[in-house]
């Protein structure tokens, strides 16, 4: 297809002409761009030109930004404005800044929490959280908006901040436009219905192909293998679908090495030690399976044509070490004219950093790195010097980047070639395999609209790969999106201002949270429907002449759980007499240990007694010394006699041990065997003997007791009782599954209510003062942040004391498991950081009680940091004293900047709202001033 009118056919200039008259506003918007539009693009436009709301859910690099630019050029035409909306503050930036090369800085505003630029123009880009607060606060500047265009939205399933989204989606007015771009996924259209369904009229367009083919391939020592066949028509054009053959020869590699380990395992101790040869991943005839270095997959590539790459390393010291390791070997991927303009471009950048924070940040690492055409991306990084890395990568000046999984976030950064140096990664508990969606996000950066013909995924070969595993992540294509909506405390507040709290609670039953739920329940509620038509059919064959067959059947059913129950109960009530005798075991108490492999008479030598249960060590008659286990205890045990036990025992001695087990022969000898198997429970008959009894004699007197047909009629009532214990289980997971938004929001204004935010009035609730103070903030750990400024937790701190305090209900180690105590001022700053962890900790309680769990514990982990930085110390003392990475402290920093302006706003007319805003001013200087537009 071609724009040129003179290169058209008479039939294609008519169908051209037909378009614009019926969407003269896409006509025009076509002619903005130097290439022709997709299918799924031209449909999606049209669409929205019609008046509808569109999803559009299309791979990664496919174009999808330019049905959310047509919707801003539809809103410019119309004379209204148009808002576009991001997960990240990057892919903000990022998008500000392409628009403002379109339209002009005047038509262009950003805003993203800590940057205001323009606010007020007629296209604004924002994160998501910017165009929520807004909503709820009833921003003026939502005057004549026309469409919003909702990028990433799959983010929604984000556990931690997905629920923004739903919420945006939920109260943007009707008069509103609606475009969501999304990656891939497999129930888009679920999706999609959900979103008509709180939207109206709304067009699912789904596109599966990519724009640009990916060939997959894994690199095995110095070879790149193709990991599909060649046979496979749509892998050969770069289109795999699912169940795609794998290569022959990858599989040969992977039986190779299978066997190669086989043999490695079978080496003698003296070459496992390390005496024999060396060891390594070998394949079968005894070749090494060479893994190549860093360096050597970018020889490899350049020698390829492959560059630019983003090769995937999931661990940001990895990153690092990568960039180093191409340094050492001589690495240079630019020319000498390429070199100077990297150079060049980057002193520009830096220019309005200090020196002195240059030199503690690895500035001239960094800017070796990149002069030669590597460098690393990741969040431990400068957010200034992650968007050099970016610029100079859309630039074709970068040639390889080093990068975590964050950069498959939406930034644009296309490659011709991404490679996946492992399958595994840390996701903040354990190492786990990547999911076929990660695959495909990451892999999705291969392949440049416009700049490359194809694009490839590279997985680097390491010992015990699976060929096949790997070709189903590569081929896979479900990936589901699941609402992690849930309702918060502020966003309770503001749902109550705002509708009313019964309003607020139809208005929650509308998430997609909700939606999937109904949609499960209506599948439950089906099965549900059968099962109860086959009771009533089982039932009808149970029917007996006699009398109530059910009804009796039921007394049986009774009566054997009861005797199930009672065992049990005999075996339990047991095992705590077991647990109470052991635990009055001494030192030479001699005890007939009652089952097992040591049964029989033992002296105790250690009681072992431990919260987590007793584990006596005793010496047998058989000159056994051993640690034994409940499971030698099912019933319990008392000391028959006593016998000495020298002080200096050893079990480890074997003369000591046959010198102990001849003396227990001897003090046992005139004691008869049984004693412990013979104890039994002592005492009348239990409640439950009773009730059996009583059935039993309720059985017997039933008229179908005699009838000739009993058992046959149980057989069938037997069904019955099976079949209805799981329509049972059935009605509990459509009961659990019904409102469950609704019960939780129901919960959350419980707790509300009574810390008297809310006033309940009847059906209905009203916002008190302390919870419109609760409304303007928004950070994770809200209710807290409340209670403290209500309580005055915080009044009498200077600034550096309340940046340390709210520090602590901002951070989140990234090891949480990390058992050291983190260092905090002392003084005032120490007693009000003291008083918020117990303020928390009152309101844990008050949610356990409430069966709700929002608030996790504050991290006093960003105290010290926080503290000095806002007392003005430099960059290389602050970092110096902590594990922290440039990066991470700057993102930190502009979360504590979020909360304390929130603070100021929450805190009225107050001394603390003064302390705050001096907070958010010392703070914002140095490298946290300079990565506004960064980060």
């Amino acid at each position: 297809m071609s724009d040129a009118t003179g290169d058209q056919s008479p039939a294609e200039r008519y169908a051209a002409f037909r378009r614009s008259q019926s969407h003269p506003v896409l006509a025009d918007f076509r002619e903005l761009y130097g290439f022709p539009l997709d299918e799924f693009q031209i449909a999606a436009c049209q669409d929205i030109e019609d008046g509808r709301g569109v999803l559009v859910a299309a791979p990664t690099g496919s174009g999808k930004t330019v049905v959310g630019e047509f919707a801003i050029h539809l809103a410019l035409s119309q004379g209204r404005k148009a808002f576009y909306t991001t997960p990240i503050k990057a892919l903000s930036n990022q998008k500000y800044a392409d628009l403002v090369a379109r339209y002009g800085p005047d038509e262009v505003g950003l805003l993203t929490g800590d940057n205001t630029v323009n606010g007020e123009a007629s296209i604004v880009v924002m994160t998501t959280e910017v165009l929520r607060n807004m909503l709820y606060a009833g921003s003026r500047t939502l005057d004549r908006l026309g469409f919003v265009v909702m990028d990433e939205v799959h983010y929604l399933a984000d556990r931690s901040r997905g629920a923004v989204w739903e919420e945006v989606i939920i109260h943007l007015p009707e008069s509103v436009g609606l475009v969501a771009l999304s990656a891939t996924v497999s129930n888009a259209e679920e999706f999609g219905e959900w979103l008509e369904t709180v939207r109206g009229d709304t067009s699912t367009i789904l596109e599966e192909r990519r724009p640009v083919p990916l060939f997959q391939h894994v690199m095995v020592g110095r070879r790149l293998l193709d990991l599909f066949a060649s046979s496979d028509v749509d892998a050969a054009a770069g289109f795999v679908k699912e169940g795609a053959p794998v290569n022959e020869e990858l599989l040969k590699v992977a039986r190779d090495d299978w066997a190669a380990s086989r043999i490695r395992d079978r080496r003698s101790p003296r070459d496992r030690r390390g005496g024999g040869r060396q060891s390594g991943p070998r394949s079968g005839n005894g070749r090494r399976v060479w893994v190549p270095s860093r360096p050597d997959v970018i020889t490899r590539l350049e020698r390829d044509r492959l560059l630019p790459a983003i090769v995937f390393i999931f661990s940001r010291v990895g990153c690092d070490a990568a960039v180093t390791q191409c340094l050492a070997a001589g690495v240079r991927l630019t020319t000498p004219e390429e070199r100077d303009e990297v150079f060049a471009f980057v002193e520009d950048a830096t220019k309005h950093l200090d020196p002195d924070d240059l030199h503690v940040l690895g500035y001239h690492d960094f800017l070796d790195g990149l002069t030669r055409g590597v460098a690393a991306h990741h969040a431990g990084m400068l957010p200034a010097f992650k968007q050099i890395v970016e610029e100079l990568y859309v630039r074709g000046l970068c040639k390889v980047v080093f990068a975590t999984e964050t950069l498959a976030l939406g930034i644009n950064m296309p490659a011709r070639t991404v490679v996946i140096e492992k399958l595994t990664k840390w996701n903040g508990e354990t190492h786990a395999d990547i999911t076929p969606g990660e695959y495909t996000q990451l892999t999705g950066r291969a392949g440049r609209r416009g700049l490359d013909t194809e694009g490839h995924g590279v997985v680097l070969w390491q010992p015990g790969t699976d060929p096949r595993e790997l070709a189903g992540l590569a081929s896979t294509r479900t990936y589901p999106l699941r609402s992690s909506f849930r309702p918060s405390y502020n966003m309770a507040v503001n749902l109550v201002s705002q509708f009313g709290r019964v309003t607020a609670r139809e208005l929650l039953e509308q998430s997609f949270a909700q939606f999937q739920a109904d949609k499960a329940v209506v599948g439950l509620a089906r099965q549900l429907r059968k099962a109860e038509e086959a009771l009533d059919g089982y039932a009808e064959a149970a029917a007996c002449d006699q009398g109530d067959f059910i009804e009796y059947a039921g007394l049986r059913h009774r009566i054997n759980k009861l005797e199930k129950g009672a065992s049990r109960q005999r075996r339990e009530d047991q095992r705590q007499e077991a647990v109470a005798s052991l635990k009055f075991l001494k030192t030479g108490d001699v005890i007939e240990v009652p089952t097992g492999k040591f049964a029989g008479y033992a002296v105790v030598i250690d009681p072992g007694w431990s919260p987590e249960g007793p584990r006596p060590y005793v010496v047998t008659q058989e000159r056994q010394a051993r640690r034994l286990a409940m499971m030698d205890f099912p019933v319990p045990v008392e000391a028959l006699t006593r016998m000495r036990v020298p002080k200096t025992f050893n079990p480890r001695n074997a003369q000591m041990r046959r010198d102990l087990a001849h003396q227990l022969r001897e003090r046992t000898r005139d004691l008869p065997r049984g004693q412990a198997a013979a104890q039994r429970r002592t005492g009348g008959p239990a409640p439950w003997e009773q009730e059996i009894t009583d059935l039993r004699r309720e059985l017997k007197a039933h008229p179908c007791h005699g009838c000739p047909d009993r058992e046959d009629h149980a057989r069938w009532a037997e069904r019955w009782f099976k079949l209805d214990k799981d329509a049972a289980t059935l009605r509990r997971r459509v009961e659990n599954r019904t409102n469950t938004v609704a019960r939780q929001f129901d919960r959350v204004c419980d707790v509300l209510t009574s810390l008297g935010y809310l006033t309940a009035e009847g059906d209905e609730a009203r916002v008190t003062t302390e919870g419109a103070h609760l409304r303007r903030l928004y950070s994770e750990l809200d209710l807290v942040a409340a209670e403290c400024i209500r309580r005055g937790v915080w009044a009498d701190l200077d600034a550096p004391g309340l940046a340390a305090a709210l520090s602590t209900l901002c951070f989140e180690a990234r090891r949480p498991d990390d058992a050291r105590s983190p260092r905090v001022p002392g003084g005032a700053t120490k007693q009000a950081i003291g008083a918020t962890v117990r303020l928390w900790g009152e309101l844990d309680r008050l949610e356990k009680e409430n069966h709700l769990d929002f608030l996790r514990q504050p991290d006093l982990g960003f105290a010290w940091i926080a503290y000095r930085w806002c007392e003005g110390d430099d960059l290389d003392e602050v970092l110096g004293e902590s594990e922290l990475s440039a990066g991470d402290f700057v993102r930190w920093m502009k979360q504590l900047l979020d909360l304390a302006g929130q603070v100021a706003d929450a805190a009225g007319d107050s001394p603390l709202r003064h302390t705050a805003r001096q907070v958010v001013d010392r703070l914002r200087r140095g490298v946290v001033a300079m990565s506004g537009l960064a980060e």
